[in-house]
């Protein structure tokens, strides 16, 4: 054990004893914050040559990226807890482009460049949906990790795509704080007040972010790509999902973990090759995914003229 989390282990005793109160604050602050991750030189220099996009949210500037010459359907990449936009981009924007999509990706509230310090997966919907509407429309979204239990219930709340590809995604995000009320030594009474107060904060239930829950509703084709030895979500999250999300497609791999997962290059022609058929289907009917574009582009401007 750190020398960090002794210390958080050791205030949150004392907080428990003697303020209930202050012990629920001091959980909900250390729960939704991620860890600001910086980006190797390498990856940095890619994102350089990414065009920014001006998108807001209510925590503040969303840090987002595009790529592609324009025109070409376009895939969001949404990256997961702690993680950055960048490093989805820097495996999957040239093979994309090079098939003729455009890519946009962004640094969630609390990551990365974009502005605020406490995130959650109700946050991370409303960014993704904040740069769709940004985008204009979206194709399709590739997404890690939260990235993915975010693209759900942004979908649940209307965000619209024609393709979704999840990679090691999880099931039940609210179940991490088992986890973490077993590492910071919080009680029972502190970890009920600490969900009220998410709750409220967030105008959001917890009960509410059950993701293969949602996915019995949804009809859009789904690849989840989700590996057996990943020690941080475990596949069998990304199985129940694939399970309860109607035509869904499970493809298990061994060996990658959670984050090398991501940028395989063997998953990495999977994901563009499952992107690439669903727009040569696009193409083959090509009126119907032109209104669906155009009836999506309606739907955000009517958005933000309300907004």
């Amino acid at each position: 054990m750190n020398l960090q989390i002794r210390a958080a282990r050791l205030a949150m005793r004392a907080l428990q004893h003697g303020s209930p109160t202050l012990a629920a604050a001091l959980a909900e602050r250390l729960f939704f914050t991620p860890p600001r991750t910086r980006l190797g030189p390498q990856v940095a220099a890619f994102l350089r040559t990414g065009r920014p996009l001006r998108v807001h949210v209510r925590e503040g500037r969303i840090a987002a990226w595009s790529w592609g010459e324009g025109g070409g359907p376009v895939v969001v990449l949404a990256h997961g807890w702690g993680g950055r936009g960048a490093r989805l981009a820097a495996a999957y924007v040239e093979p994309l482009v090079a098939q003729g999509f455009s890519v946009v990706t962004f640094d969630a509230p609390g990551h990365g460049a974009s502005d605020g310090w406490l995130s959650s997966m109700p946050q991370f919907a409303r960014a993704l949906q904040a740069v769709a509407d940004a985008a204009g429309s979206v194709f399709a979204i590739a997404a890690h990790s939260m990235g993915g239990s975010a693209s759900a219930l942004a979908m649940s709340q209307g965000l619209q795509v024609d393709r979704a590809v999840f990679l090691a995604p999880a099931a039940d995000p609210a179940r991490f704080a088992a986890d973490f009320a077993s590492t910071l030594a919080v009680g029972p009474v502190a970890m009920a007040a600490m969900r009220d107060r998410s709750e409220r904060r967030l105008a959001f239930r917890w009960a509410d972010l059950d993701v293969p829950r949602m996915a019995r509703a949804f009809d859009v084709p789904l690849l989840v790509i989700h590996d057996r030895d990943d020690a941080t979500v475990p596949w069998t999250d990304g199985a129940a999902i694939a399970a309860a999300w109607p035509g869904a497609e499970l493809v298990t791999t061994t060996g990658l973990g959670h984050r090398d997962v991501v940028r395989d290059s063997g998953v990495v022609d999977r994901v563009v090759a499952f992107i690439r058929e669903g727009r040569e289907q696009a193409v083959a009917d090509e009126g119907g995914w032109l209104e669906r574009d155009l009836f999506r582009r309606e739907r955000r401007r009517r958005r933000i003229f309300a907004d």
